[in-house]
This record gives structure tokens, sequence and C-alpha cells, in this order.
């Protein structure tokens, strides 16, 4: 194998960039229909699909909540790492990838605790009604044993890919997503569990990816090894991390915040089918978010490692080529949902009244989506080349300052309140954008002359 800095350092960057986003979009793909299986296999469930699909849909705050934490530490560790192999210093590099595994152990304990602890009074919360909490309930109980697995998981699987081993961190999502994909069927049909048994085959899962993650992180063919003697949490160490993985805890935890708020709202103004539809919006979401993700997550050891190396250009040219990229994608399934909203929302119910209800929502909620590619390129560029603060900056407005006060808002500025909540989304992220954009264009031409 090439050492890194023939790698990452001297290889063409189309070239490189190709060869790192095609495993990572193909993880973060099947990583989609890990996520989005659940639903699928629920909402077809004879007599009671689309209530149960409505309570599973109520979890998910809870869910972006758990791999909102596993962020917080692995894309600020991850990132860093990078950032540090590129500087030669393999030492500090192996000491971020101990603590980082230390620290989420840690969390995902006391994650469990609170989960057991306050099921039923959190779904209530996030927007579950009497029709649905049963459902929520059954299938959290259940979740909530696999959140270590689910942390390790997706915390330690970013290690994988910060070295360049893309394909090796696609593997350990397919693996689990088979498994999941194979055993929904058995618990929810073949044994009658319903929703307990997605959310048992989503835990067993989890941990088989677990088991792979971390054999291959402790093995002879990665360059970060999990050590004991980094186990032990040094401040030095982890708060860098902590504070430039802040961007996307925001980003997720805000998913969350933001679903409750949009879940509360429409089952004011439109009962449990507008909130059922909400669960068919962001599970659609996803094929934009992740492919999306994947090839930003692709570009990531590239840009991490060369600004570590102090290669300006290199630097330069990877976000332009991304910037490209992550634009096309995001125009041309903006063009896809608009044309065709019928065929995704198919996919997860085959109820007539949620599907006439959904279709103009769904048109509605992806208005700004053709823009969003700039968004996640621009974002990611800043978290790449260790830019916390603005990466946290542009989480914030995007979330709290634009998208937060217009789902309040909206309902009162249109004739129908409940299209006015689906309208809050498309209008936060054009003005996000545009805001992004200006500061990018200030703050990444500061970054490149700090290394030339």
């Amino acid at each position: 194998m090439q050492n890194k800095e023939d790698f990452l350092g001297t290889e063409p960057i189309g070239k490189l960039l190709f060869r790192l986003s095609i495993p990572t979009v193909v993880a973060q793909l099947i990583n989609m229909l890990y996520n989005i299986i659940d639903r699928i296999y629920i909402g077809h469930i004879p007599g009671e699909g689309s209530l149960a699909l409505t309570g599973v849909g109520v979890c998910m705050p809870i869910i972006m909540i758990v791999s909102a934490f596993a962020a917080l530490v692995s894309s600020g560790g991850a990132p860093r790492a990078s950032i540090f192999m590129g500087k030669k210093d393999q030492t500090s590099a192996e000491k971020i990838l101990g603590n980082c595994f230390a620290l989420q152990i840690i969390i995902s304990c006391i994650l469990t605790a609170i989960l057991l602890r306050f099921n039923e009074s959190l779904l209530l919360a996030f927007g579950a009604s009497s029709n649905t909490i049963s459902y929520a309930t059954a299938y959290m109980q259940i979740y909530a044993f696999g959140t270590l697995f689910v942390q390790l998981t997706l915390g330690m699987n970013a290690f994988i890919t910060a070295q360049g081993f893309t394909t090796i961190s696609m593997v350990s999502v397919l693996i689990g997503a088979v498994c999941n994909i194979i055993l929904d069927p058995v618990f929810i049909f073949g044994f009658h569990m319903g929703v307990q048994g997605a959310a048992l085959a989503t835990v067993l899962s989890q941990a088989i990816s677990c088991v792979w993650v971390i054999r291959f992180l402790c093995g002879k063919k990665t360059q970060l090894h999990i050590r004991i003697n980094h186990l032990r949490l040094k401040a030095a160490t982890i708060l860098p991390c902590i504070f430039l993985g802040l961007a996307a805890f925001i980003m997720q935890a805000s998913e969350s915040v933001i679903a409750v708020c949009f879940n509360s709202s429409l089952l004011r103004y439109g009962g449990d089918i507008a909130v059922g539809t909400m669960t068919i919006l962001t599970s659609v979401m996803q094929f934009a978010m992740l492919p999306l993700q994947g090839i930003a997550q692709g570009a990531q050891p590239i840009s991490s490692y060369n600004y570590g190396a102090k290669n300006a250009d290199r630097v330069k040219k990877t976000f332009h080529l991304l910037l490209r990229t992550c634009l096309t994608y995001s125009l041309l399934l903006w063009v896809a949902v608009q044309l065709v909203p019928q065929v995704f929302i198919s996919i997860f119910t085959s109820d007539a009244d949620l599907i006439a209800f959904a279709t103009p929502a769904l048109r509605i909620y992806f208005g700004g989506l053709g823009l969003f590619g700039i968004q996640i390129a621009c974002q990611m560029t800043f978290t790449s080349l260790g830019k916390a603060v603005n990466s946290i900056v542009v989480a914030i407005v995007r979330k709290f300052i634009l998208l937060l006060p217009l789902i309040y808002l909206m309902p009162h500025v249109v004739s129908d309140p409940t299209t006015g909540v689906y309208m809050a989304e498309p209008i936060a992220d054009v003005i996000a954008v545009t805001f992004t954009c200006i500061l990018f264009a200030v703050q990444f031409k500061k970054a490149l002359a700090e290394i030339r």
C-alpha cells in the first residue's frame, strides 16, 4: 500500500476524490436503507401501518440525538486525526482516537440510562399522541439498549474513513444494513413482533457492525490503533475535538429539536396524518442528505491531510471539485422530487389518503433542495480545516435563527397553516445558503493564506 504522502498528498484530486467518495456514498446509501428500512416495513403492516409509522416517526428525534452525540466526538476527532497524520504526528493522532473511543463509551452509558428512565415522557413531549404513543414506546424501549452499538459504530467508523480506508468503512455499514434488511421482516412479520421486531433487528444489526469496526481498529491493517494507554481522557486531547465537533452536533441535534417543533405544530394544525407525512418527508430527505454527506466525507481526508501538510493548492482544488459534485447531485434530486413525488412517497406507505396528503407537501418542503449542495460543501470544508467557529455559526444560523422561528411564523402568514409549516424549510434553506456563501468566501481565503 502507498504511504500517506503518495496517497493523499500527491495523487490527482479528481481521481482521489472519486476513489474515496464512491465507497462513502455507497456507505451512506446503505446507511439510508439502514435508517429507513424499519419505516418501509412498518408502514406496510396490515391494518395499522399508518399509525405505527407515525409512532416510530416520533422516535426519530431521539434517535437523531443519539447520532448527534456520536458526531460530537467523531466529527471533531476524525479531521483532527487526519491533520496530525498530515503533520507526521502519528502519536497525537492515536491519542485522539483513544480518547474519542473512551468518551463515546461514557456518553453511551449515560444516554442509555436516560432513555430507559424517561422513555414515555420524552416521546409525548416530542409529538406522540394517544393514538401513537404505544407504538413509539414499544420501539424505543428496545432501541435504547443498542445505544452503545450505535455510538461506537458511527463514531469509530469516522476514524476508518479519516485514514482513507473508505472501502472498509463502507463494508462496516454494509454488514449492519444487510443484517437489518434480513432480520426486519423475520421479526416484524415472521414472529409478529411489529415495531418491537423492527427495533430488535436494528439493535442486533448495529451490534454486528460495532464488532467489525472495533476489530479493524485493533487489527494490523489500520494505521491508527485503539491502544489502552490512550483511553484515559485528557483535556488537551479531547476538548479541541469536542469543540470542532460541535458544528456537526448542533446540525444533528437541532434536527431533533426541529423535528419536535414540526411534529407539535403539525399535530396542532393537521393531526396525525400531517405528522405521518412529516415522517415520510424526513425519510425522503435522507435521499438528499446522506449521499451529499458521503461525498463530503470522501473529501474530508484529502482536505484535512493537505491542510496539515500546508498544501494550499490541493485544498482549494478539493473544495472546488466537492462543490461542483454536491451541487449537481442536489439539483438532480430536486428535479426528481418536483416531477415524480409519488415515487418517493409510495416507498413508505400504500395508504391512498396519506399519499394524497404528502404529495404537495413534499414538493413544498423540498423547494430549496437544489441549492443545498452548496451548504454541505462549505460546512464540511470548514470542519475539515478545523475551523470550528465557522462551522458552528453556519449550523446555528440555519437551524435556530432561521428555521425554528419560521415553523411558528409561517402558519400565520399563509391561508393554510399546515402548508405554512412545510414552507418553513425551503425559505430557511435559501437564506442559509446565501449567508454561508458570503461567510465561506471570506474565511476560506483566510484559511488558505495561513498555510501558503
